[in-house]
């Protein structure tokens, strides 16, 4: 699994521990410590590590691609350079994983793959615009493996969360406060605009996505491929 260092993949890898999977989890950082397997640490964004990675984590009956990065911007200031970063790191990263993770899941009759999009690669957020192109790549990667290899047995799915209460958003200097500083809004008036935003009138909880994607792993969705 990767980026499951923190928020919903941090989340996701120690409810797939728990129900009993062998979890190898991958980041920048060290181990989360949520009763994963093993721990690789790469930087996905780099030609190679994806697939070194998935070498070393062997045989793998589901694959999780949860690696992303963003930031508030003005779309015509991003630069050529930060287009290719975040696109190298937010598609690339999981173009290169599911090639290396495909011929295996193949050769052992099928598999399961889930790739973490956004509500943004649905309807652009306009102070994401980078990220939300990027997003928009990963549903359209995800329909297309499912489409190319649901013969083989391999399901590939994305799921597309709103802001969800994580570091990206929480944390010094993320997301809300990024937001604030370009709105001129406190913290806390963003964080309770964001969330009355949302249908449930609130931010979602990582746990809540790792429950949709643990769904998307398990054989309980044995009948679900291409979804978002």
């Amino acid at each position: 699994m990767t980026g499951s260092t923190g928020g919903i993949g941090r989340a996701t890898a120690a409810l797939l521990a728990a129900e009993g999977a062998r979890v190898i989890t991958c980041g920048r950082g060290g181990a989360p410590g949520v009763g994963e397997a093993r721990h690789v640490s790469a930087d996905l964004a780099q030609p190679g590590e994806p697939e070194r990675v998935v070498a070393e984590a062997g045989a793998l009956a589901v694959l999780v691609n949860n690696v992303g990065y963003a930031e508030q911007r003005d779309f015509l200031t991003v630069t050529d350079k930060q287009w290719e970063e975040v696109w190298q790191l937010n598609v690339m990263s999981y173009v290169r994983s599911i090639r290396a993770a495909v011929p295996g899941m193949r050769d052992r009759g099928g598999g399961a793959i889930v790739n973490v999009s956004s509500t943004a690669g649905k309807r652009p957020s306009t102070g994401m615009p980078d990220y939300s192109v990027t997003k928009a790549a990963v549903l359209s990667l995800s329909r297309l493996v499912a489409d190319l290899y649901a013969g083989d047995g391999v399901r590939c799915n994305a799921i597309a969360p709103g802001p969800t209460a994580t570091e990206a958003w929480l944390g010094d200097g993320g997301l809300a406060d990024q937001q604030a500083k370009r709105s001129g809004k406190s913290r806390t008036e963003v964080l309770e605009a964001v969330g009355r935003g949302r249908p449930l009138g609130r931010l979602a909880e990582p746990e809540e996505m790792a429950a949709v994607i643990a769904f998307l792993c398990s054989d309980r969705a044995s009948y679900v491929t291409g979804a978002a």
